[in-house]
């Protein structure tokens, strides 16, 4: 299967196209994935529910969005990404306002399981499959411009969900989260994207092994390559849930740490416009690298006590910044853009499962090791991945210096 080149009008549009869905992923992260770490202890003081059961909340939609991802790359390769994305909105919106009415436990969690279906069809993955399957190889620019937004997410809405929380309470901010959803992503959604020329549809054996016999490449590559984007997705969905309780627990105020929090997202934008401007001169396998050294830097740095806070979170956020940007272009690099949209789907899984389970294994640290405990147990994780990108890197290498042999040979 091949992608058809991108039209003159898609092309004209890729400034509206790029701006809407910058707009969008900001409110959609911070509406869904980052929100328990503002409102999650407010939920539980109101509610009496257990917070370890309001945080898990985000990990049931987690698990959610991991089971749909395949079939949300899939819907996205044949069809293109503005329904799918318009669907995301749409349940983002109605499970905010499940959340907003939940009368009891049982309710709450009801409503991030429709989140969670708004997540997986609406986040990072099946945005950059969206642009894949409008660009081409061509998409590796407009995935890091995307990003480019998506750095600022917690650093607008982490405080403006503080703030909406001490004016209209948790289910109040819910109900304004809605509101967005409905009223402006989905229609943006509709209006800018473009509709996509439908892709024939593949037989699922071959569906299945689309992206590695189409590009003779090593299976132990994407293993490889799965794995690592999975570590680091565990690290930053932990930190991003529990950043705050753990600068807390060092005897900060909640408005300090949100000061501190906020931090990374800069950290993140400054780390992916250099990466943009350097972007020509290097494969995205050094992004990575570079993504992994700076998180085990700024973790390490947290967990050792470093005096100076900021200087380890900005570490931390320039690394999460070029992972979020290495997770859409490196498999567009190795793998080329047939079949992009719904290999992103099937790599997107194993790690939204895994972030699934890291907020509620991070509580459970935090409760059995406190603070400390949870940073020395993440920048074990932090170095194991340095240790797994190197591995990627040695095994492209290798696959490199195999197809050059055959073709002397």
């Amino acid at each position: 299967m091949s992608l058809s080149p991108p039209s003159t009008a898609i092309l004209r549009s890729s400034g509206a196209i790029i701006t809407t869905l910058g707009l969008t992923q900001i409110m959609a992260w911070g509406s869904s994935y980052y929100l328990p770490a503002v409102i999650a202890p407010a939920v539980s003081s109101d509610t009496g529910w257990p917070l370890a059961w309001v945080v898990g909340g985000l990990s049931l939609g987690l698990l959610m969005a991991g089971l749909i991802s395949p079939r949300v790359g899939s819907s996205i390769e044949r069809h293109g990404g503005r329904n799918v994305l318009a669907f995301s909105a749409g349940c983002i919106g109605v499970g905010q306002i499940g959340l907003a009415l939940a009368p009891n436990l049982a309710a709450y969690i009801a409503a991030w399981l429709i989140i969670g279906l708004g997540m997986g069809a609406g986040l990072y993955d099946a945005a950059f499959a969206t642009l894949g399957r409008h660009y081409g190889h061509g998409a590796r620019s407009a995935i890091t411009a995307l990003t480019l937004f998506g750095g600022l997410a917690s650093t607008i809405c982490w405080p403006i969900s503080a703030l909406l929380l001490g004016e209209v309470g948790w289910r109040g901010t819910c109900l304004v989260y809605a509101a967005f959803q409905l009223a402006i992503a989905l229609p943006l959604y509709l209006v800018i994207l473009p509709r996509a020329a439908p892709q024939p549809a593949v037989k699922p054996e071959l569906q299945e092994a689309a992206p590695v016999l189409e590009n003779n490449m090593d299976p132990s590559i994407m293993i490889v390559l799965a794995a690592t984007l999975t570590l680091a997705a565990v690290i930053s969905s932990t930190l991003s849930v529990h950043l705050l309780t753990i600068l807390q627990g060092s005897g900060m105020a909640l408005a300090a740490a949100v000061g501190l929090g906020a931090l990374v997202g800069p950290s993140q934008v400054a780390a992916r416009a250099i990466e943009m401007m350097i972007a020509r001169y290097h494969h995205p396998i050094l992004t990575k690298f570079a993504s992994v050294a700076f998180v085990a830097i700024g973790v390490s740095a947290l967990w050792a006590g470093m005096p100076i806070i900021p200087v380890a979170l900005s570490f931390y956020g320039a690394g999460i910044g070029l992972e979020s940007i290495a997770r859409g272009t490196l498999p567009l690099a190795l793998f080329g853009s047939n079949g992009y949209a719904r290999l992103m789907g099937r790599l997107a899984m194993p790690s939204l499962i895994a972030q699934a389970a890291a907020p509620s294994a991070g509580a459970l640290l935090l409760e059995r090791f406190g603070p400390h405990g949870t940073l020395a147990a993440l920048s074990g994780l932090a170095l194991a991945n340095v240790l797994l990108a190197c591995g990627l890197g040695w095994r492209m290498l290798r696959r490199r210096e195999s197809q050059v042999q055959s073709h002397r040979i």
